[in-house]
């Protein structure tokens, strides 16, 4: 018997200070480590960032989401880690990608931002779907 797929979808503030380089080079790191853990674990998921929050799918097993989530919300480069949404499914919607990404300068990730500005982070005004279909929605097309 097959265990189910799971989704889940998260947002946190970005504690990464520094410079523009600084910045881009810790969230090269964070993805260099994502996908090589992700890949070994059997996840896939996707990330988008821009200056003041994070916004991250993972998909596959339940035990291996939670321990990788484990592992996100004790890093220091995140704060107000809030699960949006996190549930069964029966596809992988980011199947292709250990870990994509849509970085601060993507038409994404400006989207994004207006979603965070527009609820000024207020979890109870954000939803999985909105963000799990920007996500989507823009690494199709850049594929």
């Amino acid at each position: 018997m097959n265990d189910p797929l799971y989704r889940l979808v998260y947002i946190s503030r970005n504690e990464i200070t520094g410079n523009d380089t600084e910045v881009r080079h810790e969230i090269e790191q964070i993805l260099r480590a994502a996908r090589e853990k992700n890949s070994l674990a059997g996840l896939t998921g996707a990330l988008m960032f821009n200056a003041g929050c994070f916004a991250q799918v993972l998909e596959g097993m339940h035990d291996d989401i939670q321990g990788t989530f484990e592992h996100i919300q004790c890093d220091p480069r995140h704060s107000r880690v809030s699960v949006l949404k996190f549930e069964p499914v029966a596809d992988r919607w980011f199947s292709n990608w250990s870990m994509a990404y849509q970085g601060g300068d993507s038409v994404a990730s400006a989207k994004f931002s207006d979603i965070m500005q527009t609820s000024n982070f207020d979890i109870s005004k954000l939803q999985g779907e909105q963000v799990l279909g920007l996500l989507k929605q823009h690494l199709y097309e850049a594929e």
